[in-house]
């Protein structure tokens, strides 16, 4: 039992150091073409649950039915409890930063061109995933760290609806839709 907390508490440390090295680095940007055809969003489920409204960019940005693909955080969540949304969580935190979940990696292995990271704190593992994330353009909230995100909305974090009409209204200025 204590060994397991001090393995624990290792890999958070090289989490963080990975994360750390991570920022100091541009982000990995990704080739595409400009315009919007693949959304990834990353939702903190510990404090937002409906992550059905994220299906509604799929109408807002005229993109086709597999062109979102939406993956929740939980502080801790059940396996053996049904999730509409594929999840992950602290305990898939490996060495150096790595992620071990098997819904955490298909995410990482896609390409977007918007990558939504709707969560308002920094959490190592939400942090991870930004970075690892392959994207072209990153929007986010500005209390987590400035580095993670292109463009920044102030906006009420449970108030997705003006949330999504900034994220649209600043996505035409960029000429991205």
């Amino acid at each position: 039992m204590i060994l397991k907390a001090i393995k624990a508490k290792f890999k958070v440390k090289s989490g963080l150091k990975f994360l750390q090295k991570e920022l100091n680095k541009p982000l990995a940007t990704v080739n595409r073409k400009k315009g919007i055809s693949a959304v990834g969003c990353i939702v903190d489920l510990d404090k937002f649950e409906k992550t059905e409204v994220f299906n509604q960019l799929i109408e807002e940005f005229s993109l086709r039915p597999n062109g979102i693909k939406i993956i929740g955080y939980k502080n801790y969540y059940d396996k053996n409890s049904p999730y509409a949304t594929p999840v992950f969580s602290d305990k898939d935190l490996g060495w150096g930063g790595a992620i071990e979940n098997s819904y955490a990696l298909e995410f990482l292995n896609r390409e977007y061109d918007l990558l939504i990271n709707y969560y308002d704190e920094d959490k190592l593992l939400l942090q991870l995933m930004t970075i690892k994330t392959k994207a072209r353009f990153r929007v986010g909230f500005g209390s987590v760290d400035k580095k993670l995100n292109d463009l920044i909305l102030k906006t009420p974090f449970k108030d997705f609806k003006l949330f999504k009409s900034e994220l649209k209204k600043y996505l035409r200025v960029l000429k991205e839709i």
